[in-house]
C-alpha cells in the first residue's frame, strides 16, 4: 500500500471510536471506568444501576484528588455519543441496558495487551500455527494415496508413543512451559468469547441490509420476498449464520462439551495451575459456562432477528415503509427539478404546520381522578363478521399468502386420505400464517375442492400473540381424484 493510501486509511480509522478512546485526553480515567463497570464483571447493566455505580466511582475518584467535575448521567451521555457505549432495550426488560461497544472492547483489549508481560513469540503459538496448517493441508487433500501415507505415518507415531508409555517413559511438560501454554489457551479462549460481539453486530447489519433491500425493491415480489414467504430463514442461511450455526452445534455437542469440561478439570487440578492468578483460574473454571452464556445470547439474537424479519414481511409493514420511501424519493426528485428555479429564501405561498408539543406550566395540569368516571364493565359478545367467498377472493388478491406450502400440505394429506376438509388439513398442518393460511385454504378449496351447500365447519388457529382464534367457514372438501391439480 502506498504511503498516501495508508495515511488516508489511518485518518479514517482515527475517526473511529477505538482510536478516539485511545487518544482522549482523559483516556486512562475513561478506560478504567469502562473496564471496571462493564468488562470485568457484568457485560450488560440496566441504566439506573450503571448511573448509580458510576456516581459511586466518581465520588471515590474525587476523594483521591481526580478532577471529575461532571455527574454520572453527563459522562454516560458523552460515552454514548462517542460510540464507546451502546444501549439496547431487550425484550421483556423494564429499562434500557448499557454495554460496551465492540470498538471500546477492542481499545481496552489493546491497552491490556500493552500492560501484559507475556512474551509474544512463544513455543505454544508456533506449535498451534504448525498444527493448524498441517490439519488444513490434510483436510483439503483429495489424493487418497497421500492421505493413506499421512494416516500410516500417524499410526506409526502413535504406536511409538504407546511403546514408550508401556516402557514407563512419559514425557511431561515442565511447569514453565505448561504455565505458558495454559495462558496462551486462556488468551485464545478469551478472544473467542469476545468474538461473539462481532457475530452479533454482523447479524444486526444483515437484518438492516435485508430490510433496506426489501423496501428499496419496488417490485411486488422480489427475490428476498419470495424467499421469506417460502419460509427461508435468510439470516440463518447467510455466511455468518451458517458459520455461527456450525460453531453453536459444536459447542452444544454433548460429547465435545464433556471432553472440554474433563480437560478443564484435569488442567486446573495440576500443580502448575496453582501459579495462575485468580482471574485466570476463574476464567478456566467457568470457561464452558462463559462460552454457552455468550453464545446463547448470540443464538437468541439470531432467532429474534429471524422472527422479526419474517413478521416485518408477513404483517405487510414493509409496504407502508416502501410507500414512504417512494414518497421521499419523489419529493427529492421534485426538489432537484426546482433547485435552479426557486431560490432558497423565496416564498412559495405554502404554510407547513409542524407537529410539536405545547409546553405548559405544571400548575396548569389537572390530575385525573379515576373515580369520577365509572366504566361499564359489561362485555357484550359481538357476532362474528360474515364473509363471502367473493370477499375471500378479494383478500387473496391483496395478500401475500404462501400458496406453494398450502398446496404441498393438501397434496401430502390426500396421499393417505380419500378426502379431507380444511379443518382436517389444519389439524395436521397448523396455520403458520394465521388467518392468511385459513383464507388460502378456502381459496384453494373453492378452486380445486367441492363445497357442501349450506354446511359450515369450525376451524381454529393460533395468532401471533399466542391466543387461539376461531372462525366458521364453508364446508369444503379436497378430493383425492383432484390431487394432481395441487402439484
Amino acid at each position: 500500500m502506498k504511503p498516501h493510501a495508508r495515511i488516508a486509511a489511518w485518518q479514517r480509522l482515527r475517526q473511529q471510536p477505538t482510536w478516539k478512546l485511545l487518544a482522549a485526553d482523559n483516556a486512562p480515567l475513561i478506560a478504567a471506568l469502562l473496564q471496571g463497570l462493564l468488562l470485568d464483571a457484568e457485560r450488560q447493566v440496566p441504566a439506573s444501576l450503571l448511573h448509580e455505580r458510576l456516581a459511586r466511582e466518581l465520588e471515590e475518584l474525587r476523594a483521591h484528588g481526580h478532577a471529575v467535575p461532571r455527574h454520572a448521567q453527563a459522562y454516560v451521555a458523552e460515552w454514548l455519543a462517542s460510540g464507546w457505549l451502546e444501549r439496547r432495550f431487550p425484550e421483556g426488560a423494564s429499562e434500557e441496558q448499557y454495554e460496551l461497544s465492540t470498538q471500546a472492547i477492542g481499545a481496552l483489549r489493546f491497552l491490556g495487551s500493552l500492560d501484559s508481560s507475556r512474551s509474544v513469540a512463544t513455543e505454544s503459538r508456533l506449535a498451534l500455527v504448525i498444527q493448524q496448517l498441517v490439519q488444513l493441508a490434510r483436510q483439503t487433500d483429495g489424493d487418497p494415496h497421500s492421505r493413506l501415507a499421512e494416516l500410516r505415518a500417524e499410526r506409526e507415531r502413535v504406536d511409538a508413543q504407546i511403546a514408550e508409555v508401556t516402557e514407563g517413559r512419559i514425557e511431561v511438560l515442565d511447569d514453565t512451559r505448561a504455565l505458558e501454554r495454559a495462558r496462551e489457551i486462556i488468551a485464545l479462549a478469551d478472544e473467542l468469547a469476545e468474538d461473539f460481539r462481532h457475530v452479533r453486530d454482523d447479524f444486526q447489519q444483515l437484518d438492516r441490509d435485508f430490510r433496506e433491500r426489501i423496501i428499496e425493491d419496488e417490485r411486488q415480489r422480489g427475490e428476498l420476498l419470495e424467499a421469506l414467504f417460502a419460509g427461508v430463514d435468510l439470516i440463518a442461511e447467510s455466511e455468518s449464520g451458517r458459520s455461527f450455526d456450525a460453531f453453536w452445534r459444536l459447542l452444544t455437542d454433548a460429547e465435545q462439551s464433556g471432553q472440554l469440561e474433563a480437560a478443564v478439570d484435569a488442567v486446573t487440578g495440576r500443580e502448575f495451575a496453582g501459579k495462575l492468578d485468580r482471574r485466570e483460574r476463574s476464567f478456566l473454571l467457568h470457561l464452558t459456562h462463559t462460552l454457552l452464556d455468550r453464545g446463547g445470547h448470540v443464538h437468541d439474537v439470531l432467532q429474534h432477528f429471524a422472527r422479526n424479519l419474517k413478521g416485518f414481511v408477513q404483517s405487510r409493514a414493509y409496504l407502508e415503509q416502501r410507500r414512504l420511501h417512494q414518497l421521499l424519493k419523489q419529493t427529492e426528485a421534485e426538489a432537484l427539478k426546482l433547485r435552479d428555479r426557486v431560490r432558497s429564501n423565496e416564498g412559495i405561498d405554502y404554510t407547513l404546520v409542524l407537529s410539536s408539543a405545547r409546553l405548559h406550566s405544571l400548575s396548569r395540569w389537572r390530575l385525573n381522578d379515576p373515580r369520577t368516571s365509572q366504566v361499564d364493565g359489561a362485555i357484550v359478545r359481538a357476532e362474528g363478521a360474515a364473509i363471502t367467498l367473493e370477499n375471500v377472493g378479494e383478500l387473496v388478491g391483496q395478500s401475500e399468502i404462501d400458496f406453494r406450502t398450502l398446496k404441498q400440505n393438501v397434496h401430502a394429506l390426500l396421499g393417505d386420505h380419500a378426502q379431507c376438509s380444511i379443518g382436517a388439513v389444519l389439524h395436521h398442518y397448523p396455520a403458520e400464517q394465521g388467518l392468511g393460511s385459513v383464507i388460502g385454504y378456502v381459496a384453494l378449496g373453492s378452486r380445486h375442492g367441492m363445497r357442501v351447500p349450506n354446511r359450515f365447519e369450525p376451524v381454529s388457529w393460533c395468532g401471533e400473540d399466542g391466543s387461539e382464534r376461531r372462525a366458521r367457514i364453508p364446508l369444503l372438501y379436497f378430493l383425492k381424484e383432484k390431487r394432481d391439480e395441487l402439484v
